[in-house]
């Protein structure tokens, strides 16, 4: 029974011969970003993305990402902080094509986050942290990677100098972003 599928499909395909779940998601024609129909729309924030299971990008290692953000180091020095806001911009010339309205807009809502009443700021940047989530899948903003792993660790300390040193440096990317 499987045979006669096959070879239906197959035939769908103008005898073309490949394994049915090849190209899943895509490949058809580009849209106006270049990219193909499925695209990297980001819907698996799982194992490939993250350095699990199956890698991550062909040809990048986990290492080669964006770089772990040390927060009590974040937290402690403020020559920390400066260094990284500035290895993350160079990521982003580098890697990304995000733009600065994109930032300017996460920005906006980390500052809002940071003046929410201390009984609601663990939830307001646990909100911060999805959005910044889906930004990066949806633009394809790996550089921002680390900001989004360094914003999980500090929601889970929900300390608020935390929250407010992943501001600062946050306003710094701004900053050397222009």
């Amino acid at each position: 029974m499987a045979e006669i599928e096959e070879k239906k499909t197959e035939e769908r395909r103008g005898g073309e011969s490949r394994p049915p779940r090849e190209n899943r998601g895509g490949g058809g024609r580009p849209n106006d970003r270049g990219e193909g129909r499925g695209g990297d729309r980001g819907g698996d924030r799982g194992g490939r993305e993250r350095g699990g299971p199956g890698g991550g990008r062909p040809g990048e290692r986990r290492g080669e990402g964006a770089p772990e953000v040390d927060l009590d180091k974040l937290i402690a020095d403020s020559l920390y902080l400066d260094n990284q806001a500035h290895v993350v911009v160079s990521r982003m010339r580098d890697m990304d094509s995000g733009t600065k309205s994109q930032l300017r807009r996460l920005y906006n809502a980390v500052r809002r986050a940071t003046r929410a009443p201390e009984s609601e700021r663990q939830h307001e940047f646990v909100m911060v942290r999805a959005r910044l989530a889906y930004t990066i899948a949806r633009h394809s903003l790996r550089s921002l990677d680390a900001l989004e792993r360094l914003l999980l660790q500090v929601t889970r300390k929900n300390d608020t100098r935390g929250y407010e040193r992943f501001r600062d440096l946050f306003e710094a990317i701004i900053a050397y972003n222009e």
